[in-house]
């Protein structure tokens, strides 16, 4: 029997939320469901926490469910309140229209976009930028009650500092959204990131109002690490899925280095591995007063954690050489990430500043006072030294703590 693809998400940590549970897991078991995930395009890259969703939908998707990944050329115009202590810096729609491109480009890799279940891709700015104002509220607007919405989580953290009514609009233009969907390809289904429940959840309501038909809403967890808090901040800020932001080394060596606590759910969550082979990599630890101590053999599974990962979103051309890169950084191997810097940068704060190992000269004199620099394998105590061209010629290796070594050459 063909196993129901809400188990596989259920047992993978994917769903965070959903309503009508039952209704929507017979429908799954027995027909393909076409389901939408939207992304607004509020930079020209997808980043870390979209790949869950992309991966959420891969999920579905191989279970014979059709996915349609809405682009939000005409939400991307508001900006979702969704998460914000402050409104949205508002966007061309030149940017706008560069940041689709940019995105269809990365999500065609993810997706089977041929055969039975092919996925597609449509951009709401189709239909939102030509709605006349009237008609959308007659026709949309007298569905929602305002009381309600002002009890919607999205709004709730924005309201004491002020909330426009420009972004008001925005949980209108989301469920109008998924109405359309549902009249041109027969959606039934809204899946996204947790803090989006509210917004889902809205457009799930207005067709069960307005079109007397079922529609579900289902949210996927947010990648937090066992702390709670937002996973993908690197030193040079998101964890971007374009390999020009976020080199596939860089991409590689951040779950390299990911905390024992969180490698078996970015297994889950990030990777294709099977949940027998996760549990076996990740039982390598002993529990005490409720908390896990694992031992060094955990380091096999953040191998295999950085290198799967890596190939999903790069290919395995890529996270092979990432892969090389970081057992010549930090292992046995002979090759090593190199940075070409300017000739005449000799200061070792500069330097540091160059290959992006410190946001500031502060920063990287802190650093260099606490004894967390080292060149060459020795650790510098002075946050004057310098670094002579000779040197720099022949290529200095640069460690930043146990995580970050880096050859510098001019």
């Amino acid at each position: 029997m063909k196993t129901n693809v809400m188990d596989i998400l259920k047992e993978r940590g994917f769903i965070k939320q959903l309503v009508y549970e039952e209704e929507l897991y017979e429908r799954l078991g027995k027909e393909s469901v076409p389901f939408y995930v939207g992304f607004d395009p509020t930079a020209d890259s997808l980043h870390i926490g979209h790949f869950v969703a992309l991966m959420g939908m891969r999920h579905m998707q191989q279970a014979g469910h059709k996915p349609i990944i809405l682009l939000g050329g005409g939400t991307a115009m508001i900006g979702d309140p969704s998460g914000r202590t402050d409104m949205r810096s508002m966007m061309t729609k030149e940017t706008i229209d560069n940041n689709i491109e940019c995105f269809r480009k990365q999500i065609s890799r993810f997706l089977d976009f041929s055969g039975e279940n092919a996925a597609i891709m449509v951009n709401n700015a189709d239909w939102l930028l030509n709605l006349n104002y009237v008609d959308f509220l007659r026709d949309i607007g007298a569905h929602f009650s305002v009381n309600r919405m002002l009890t919607a989580e999205c709004f709730k953290t924005r309201l004491e500092r002020g909330l426009s009514f420009l972004e008001f609009n925005y949980m209108l233009m989301q469920a109008y959204d998924f109405l359309v969907l549902f009249q041109k390809y027969g959606c039934r289904l809204q899946c996204g990131g947790d803090d989006q429940w509210s917004n889902i959840l809205a457009g799930a309501d207005l067709i069960r109002r307005k079109e007397q038909e079922a529609a579900y809403a289902m949210t996927f967890q947010l990648l937090l690490t066992s702390e709670g808090i937002k996973m993908g901040k690197t030193v040079k800020g998101a964890l971007w899925l374009d390999e020009i932001k976020t080199t596939p080394y860089e991409f590689y060596q951040y779950f390299r280095n990911v905390d024992d606590n969180d490698v078996e759910t970015c297994m889950r969550l990030l990777t294709f591995i099977p949940l027998e082979e996760i549990n076996k990599l990740t039982s390598c630890y002993m529990e005490k007063d409720g908390v896990r101590h694992y031992d060094k053999a955990i380091n096999i599974a953040k191998v295999k954690l950085a290198f799967e990962v890596t190939k999903i979103v790069h290919g395995e051309e890529k996270a092979q050489e990432a892969e090389t890169l970081s057992q010549g950084a930090f292992g046995d191997g002979e090759e090593m990430p190199t940075q070409i810097i300017p000739k005449g940068i000799n200061s070792l704060v500069e330097i540091m500043l160059e290959i992006k190992v410190a946001k500031s000269k502060g920063e990287a004199r802190r650093l260099i006072d606490g004894a967390g620099v080292k060149i060459d394998n020795v650790t510098v105590t002075n946050s004057d030294a310098v670094v002579l061209d000779e040197d720099l010629q022949k290529g200095v290796v640069i460690s930043k703590g146990k995580k970050t070594r880096i050859k510098v050459m001019i």
